[in-house]
C-alpha cells in the first residue's frame, strides 16, 4: 500500500499522523512501553488536542522481540489471530533505563528507546544496529476513507529480503509490492496461494506481521531503504526473530508458530494421478497402474482427482456411482499393492450436493449478515462454503471424511481454500471476516489433518492454501503451474520462498499442471520432481504416466525414482531438521551459504538438505549453468570432483544434471559412496 509520494508529499486523499515526541517510557521487570505524541512539546498547552500512539515490547524467548503498536488501546482485539504459543515467556529478559535510553534485553538482542525528544526505536544485536523504527516510520494514516497502522523497519547497505509465503516472482524480494492475501491465480502472477506475513533477511533475522488478514508489504519499494507493512487497524503487532543467521530465525519463528511434524515414509514415495478432467474409471486406473509396475517404477500413492466424486456436486464425498460402483472393493485391490489412498476435496460445497440442504440446515455453512446462507457461482454452482469457526460444522465436515478413511483412504488432497469471501459473510464465532480470509484455509487443513492423525495414527494431506502456521499441517504444492521451462523456474522460486517461512516439505505438478510438456521438458521436470521432498505426476487435461511421452521417459522416471529412493536416509534425516528446526529439506543456497554473496540471488538451485546441490536444467540443450560455493564438491551420479567457489557450465543428458555432494557435509550419510548406474 502506497501513502507517500516520495519524500515530501502524500498521495491522493491520504491523511497522516506520526508520533513525534516521545511523552513517556514506562519500564517494567519484562516490559518497556513509550507512548508518542503527534506533535512537539513547548508548553503545557502542547497537550491539548492531540494523538498518541504507543509501542509495548516484550520478549516471548531469547533473541525475540515482539512489539505492539497501538492507536485506542480500548478497542476489543478482532479475531481470528494466529495460533501463536502467546503464553510462552522469556524468564532472562532484563530492562533498565539511564538519562538518555531505555532498555530492554532479550538474550543477544535488546530494543533502545530514547526517554525524550524525538520518537525512534532501535534494534541491536551484539551491540550492533540490526533494524530500527526511524522517525516518521510508523504512521496513522486514513486514505480514502480507511485507517491504517503502518511500520517501516529499516534495510542497511546490501540487504537481501526473503520469504513472504509461496511467491513466484524473484526470489529476493528488494524493490517488490505484496499484499498477503490468498488467491488462486496460477504460478504466473504476482498472487499466491500460500500467503506468510514473515520474512527473513540476509542480515540473519526475521520479521513476522502478528495480523492473519491483509497486510501490505513495500519491500524496499515504496521506500527504498526499508521494508513497510500495514493494516487496516489502529494496532498492529510484530515479532523480531534476531537469529544470528537465518536458520537461527526459523527456528525462533517455528519454534513460536508450530514446526513441521514428521511424516511417514511412504509419502516420500511417487504419486500418481488420475488428473484433472481426465476420462478415468477403475480399469482405466488399474491398467495405468500395472504397467507402472510393470516398467519397474513403484507407486506409493495413487491419488484420485476431483471426478471421484459426480460432475456439478463437489463436495458431495460421495463416489461417482457410474464409474465406481464398488469403490470400498477397488480401493482395497489397489492397497493390496502396497498402494496407499488420496482422494481430492475441498471445502466448497455445492447446491447440487446432497451435503448442501444438510449443512444448510445444521448451521454448518456460512452465513448472511440476514441469515441466510451463503452462496457464490463460483467452481460449482450455487456453493456455500463450510464454516469452520463452528466447532459441531468441523465435527460435521470430519465424519463424513471418517467415512472415507474407513473405507480404506489414507490421505486427503485438501484443494483450494483462496476464495474466501469478505463482503456479506458472517462466522460463527463472530470473526472478522477480512481476517479469515487467509486463516480460514488454517482451520480447513487442521481439521482435515488433525482427523487423520486420530484415526490413523499418522496425518498427510496435500494442501494448495495455507498462511502462518500452515506447517504444521504438509504437504504443500505449488499450484497450477504451465508446462514450460519458464513455469518451472517460477515454481521453484515459489518452493524457495516458502521453505524460507518454515515449510518443511513441498511438492509441485510434475512437468506442469496446464498443457502437455514436450517429451524433452518432461524429462528434465521429473529431475526436479523427484529431487523435492515429495513428488507428485499430475496435470489438467492429460495424464503425467511417462509412456504418454515417449520411451525414453519411463527410463528416466524409474531411474530418478530409484535414486529417490537410494537417498531415502538422509531425506529422513533433512525432515528431522525440518520438525526439530523448521529448515525446509529443499533449502535456498543463501540458507546453507548465508556469507557466500553469489548464493543471495540464486534460483535457480538448491541445496537439498545441507550437503547435496541440486542445479535444474532449463533448456533442450541441456546446458547447465551452476555454481558451487567454497570447498570440495563431487558429483553424485559420476564421481567428478570440483572444487568452489566459482561458477561452472556443463552439458548433461536426461540421466543426470548438476548434482554436486559437499564432501565437508557428506559423511553423515551412508550412500555417498555410491555411483549409480543408468
Amino acid at each position: 500500500m502506497k501513502f507517500d509520494h516520495g519524500q515530501w508529499a502524500l498521495q491522493p486523499d491520504t491523511q497522516v499522523i506520526y508520533p513525534v515526541s516521545i511523552t513517556d517510557v514506562s519500564v517494567e521487570k519484562d516490559a518497556l512501553t513509550i507512548s508518542g505524541y503527534d506533535h512537539h512539546i513547548y508548553s503545557r498547552s502542547s497537550f491539548i488536542n492531540g494523538t498518541l500512539i504507543t509501542a509495548h515490547f516484550t520478549s516471548p524467548m531469547p533473541n525475540v522481540i515482539r512489539v505492539q503498536l497501538t492507536h485506542f488501546k480500548g478497542r476489543h482485539p478482532r479475531q481470528p489471530a494466529f495460533d501463536l504459543d502467546y503464553a510462552r515467556t522469556n524468564p532472562d529478559v532484563s530492562t533498565g533505563r539511564d538519562e538518555n535510553r531505555a532498555w530492554l534485553r532479550a538474550g543477544d538482542v535488546e530494543v533502545i528507546v530514547p526517554t525524550q525528544g524525538e520518537w525512534r526505536f532501535a534494534i541491536h544485536r551484539d551491540g550492533q544496529l540490526l533494524t530500527e523504527s526511524e522517525p516518521r516510520a510508523i504512521a496513522l494514516i486514513t486514505q480514502k476513507g480507511e485507517t491504517y497502522l503502518r511500520e517501516q523497519l529499516s534495510l542497511q547497505v546490501g540487504e537481501t529480503v526473503y520469504g513472504l509465503g509461496e511467491r513466484f516472482g524473484h526470489f529476493v524480494k528488494n524493490g517488490q509490492a505484496f499484499d498477503i492475501w490468498n488467491e488462486d491465480g496460477g504460478t504466473l502472477s504476482e498472487h499466491a496461494y500460500k500467503n506468510v506475513p514473515f520474512y527473513l533477511t540476509s542480515r540473519g533475522y526475521g520479521v513476522l506481521v502478528n495480523h492473519p488478514g491483509r497486510v501490505s508489504f513495500e519491500v524496499a519499494s515504496h521506500h527504498i531503504n526499508r521494508v513497510q507493512f500495514s493494516a487496516t487497524e489502529h494496532s498492529l503487532d510484530y515479532y523480531v526473530f534476531a537469529g544470528p543467521t537465518m536458520k537461527d530465525a526459523l527456528d525462533q519463528y517455528t519454534a513460536l508458530s508450530g514446526r513441521p511434524p514428521e511424516l511417514p515414509e511412504w509419502s516420500y514415495g511417487l504419486w500418481l494421478s488420475t488428473s484433472f478432467t481426465t476420462n478415468y474409471n477403475e480399469q482405466d486406473i488399474f491398467a495405468n497402474i500395472e504397467r507402472m509396475e510393470s516398467l519397474g517404477i513403484p507407486i506409493s500413492v495413487f491419488h484420485f482427482d476431483c471426478f471421484w466424486m459426480k460432475e456439478l456436486t463437489w463436495c458431495s464425498l460421495l463416489w461417482d456411482e457410474h464409474n465406481f460402483p464398488d469403490p470400498a472393493g477397488m480401493l482395497q485391490r489397489i492397497k493390496a499393492k502396497g498402494i496407499k489412498i488420496c482422494l481430492w476435496i475441498n471445502p466448497y460445497i455445492a447446491e447440487h450436493s446432497p451435503l448442501f440442504d444438510e449443512g444448510a440446515a445444521g448451521g454448518y455453512l456460512l452465513h448472511t449478515p440476514e441469515g441466510d446462507t451463503y452462496q457464490a457461482d463460483t467452481w460449482q454452482p450455487g456453493i456455500g462454503f463450510v464454516d469452520f469457526t463452528n466447532p459441531a460444522a468441523c465435527k460435521w465436515f470430519a465424519d463424513k471424511l471418517h467415512g472415507l478413511l474407513d473405507m480404506g483412504v489414507d490421505a486427503f488432497k485438501t484443494d483450494f481454500g483462496e476464495r474466501i469471501p469478505v463482503d456479506n459473510v458472517h462466522y460463527h464465532n463472530n470473526a472478522n471476516p477480512e481476517r479469515m480470509h487467509n486463516y480460514y484455509t488454517y482451520l480447513y487443513n487442521k481439521t482435515v489433518f488433525d482427523l487423520l492423525q486420530e484415526v490413523k495414527g499418522e496425518a498427510v494431506v496435500f494442501a494448495r492454501s495455507t498462511t502462518t502456521g500452515g506447517q504444521q499441517f504438509p504437504i504443500h504444492w505449488a499450484g497450477d503451474n504451465t508446462s514450460t521451462y519458464v513455469s518451472m523456474a517460477e515454481t521453484l522460486r515459489g518452493g524457495l520462498s516458502l521453505g524460507l517461512c518454515g515449510f518443511g516439505y513441498w511438492s509441485h505438478d510434475i512437468s506442469g499442471f496446464h498443457d502437455t510438456a514436450t517429451p524433452d521438458l518432461y524429462k528434465r521436470w521429473v529431475a526436479f520432481g523427484l529431487l523435492s521432498s515429495h513428488s507428485r505426476l499430475h496435470g489438467n487435461t492429460s495424464v503425467r504416466m511417462p509412456w504418454t511421452f515417449d520411451d525414453e521417459a519411463v527410463d528416466v522416471v524409474r531411474f530418478f525414482s530409484q535414486l529417490k529412493t537410494s537417498i531415502m536416509p538422509y531425506l529422513l534425516d533433512a525432515a528431522r531438521e525440518a520438525h526439530t528446526h523448521g529448515w525446509p529439506i529443499l533449502r535456498a543456497m543463501v540458507l546453507e551459504f548465508p556469507d557466500d554473496l553469489n548464493c543471495r540471488y540464486i534460483d535457480t538451485q538448491y541445496m537439498l538438505g545441507s550437503a547435496l546441490l541440486v542445479s535444474l536444467i532449463f533448456n533442450p540443450q541441456g546446458e547447465a549453468t551452476f555454481y558451487l560455493p567454497e570447498g570440495e564438491w563431487r558429483h553424485l551420479l559420476s564421481g567428478e570432483k570440483r572444487c568452489g567457489p566459482g561458477w561452472h557450465k556443463a552439458q548433461y543428458d536426461y540421466f543426470s544434471l548438476p548434482l554436486w555432494v559437499n564432501t565437508a557435509r557428506g559423511a553423515q550419510w551412508d550412500c555417498l559412496n555410491q555411483e549409480f548406474q543408468r
